[in-house]
């Protein structure tokens, strides 16, 4: 079979309902990963997942058919993965766009590797292994939830640094009780940063339900280091003057 009759063949099959089959399952897929980083609070989740894992299927797809009525023996020849390949490249430039580098810490690589993640998915079902897209998702929860699991285990993990945004009412001396706490405790302070006056949602709920008002709010952010660092919200919260404390969830996601 020449290079004409392979394109007419692919001509007449690129826009069938097996493509959009794989167009689905890569939507499906990759909305999947997009949940789980969506109810995690991480930057990349539903909508930006979903549209890079369909986008890059349909991407796929172009590159395998989109190209078929200008083949022609002996005077154009294509290379399909050419343009499959620069998938990789373009969401390479998403993904560093997620990393946050903030006084010496790195933020987001776990949410850029998702997104590249994502991409893969979709590749995959755009080229017709949803074996292979699927393994790879089931894999992306076992990394997520059990690796999670497994890593607080390991000698070391209870040093592993933590952020908190601590609220407390100004003018009271709050901060420096913090500061008294974490000394006490054994915890390096890596970085603290003042986030100004903020009433986040669940505070404001507290206050229209009933509860008094305070004068004046403060919000900080503070990176911990140390024995148990992980779990000093409820040591925290019981300073004088804290009205909420809340771990980030941004710290290496």
């Amino acid at each position: 079979m020449g290079i004409t009759t392979v394109a007419a063949v692919a001509a007449g099959h690129g826009q069938g309902w097996r493509q959009v089959g794989e167009l689905l399952l890569a939507f499906g897929l990759s909305s999947a990963v997009g949940v789980e980083r969506q109810l995690r609070g991480k930057p990349a989740g539903l909508r930006t997942q979903s549209i890079v894992g369909t986008s890059a299927a349909l991407i796929l797809l172009v590159s395998k058919y989109g190209f078929a009525d200008v083949l022609s023996s002996g005077t154009v020849v294509l290379d399909p993965s050419r343009v499959a390949a620069q998938i990789v490249s373009g969401v390479g430039f998403l993904g560093a766009g997620l990393i946050i580098t903030r006084r010496g810490a790195i933020r987001g690589l776990t949410t850029a590797a998702a997104v590249w993640e994502t991409a893969g998915i979709g590749m995959a079902a755009g080229a017709g292994l949803p074996l292979l897209a699927g393994v790879v998702t089931a894999l992306h929860f076992v990394i997520v939830f059990g690796y999670t699991a497994l890593s607080r285990q390991l000698p070391g993990a209870d040093r592993a640094a933590a952020g908190f945004s601590v609220i407390y009412e100004d003018g009271c001396g709050v901060l420096r009780d913090l500061l008294a706490t974490c000394t006490a405790r054994g915890w390096s302070i890596t970085s603290l940063t003042v986030d100004g006056n903020i009433v986040p949602d669940d505070v404001q709920a507290l206050i229209e339900a009933g509860h008094p008002a305070p004068r004046g709010l403060v919000t900080v952010t503070l990176m911990l280091s140390g024995p148990s660092a992980t779990d000093a919200a409820t040591t925290l919260g019981v300073v004088a003057g804290v009205v909420h404390v809340r771990q980030r969830q941004d710290d290496e996601d």
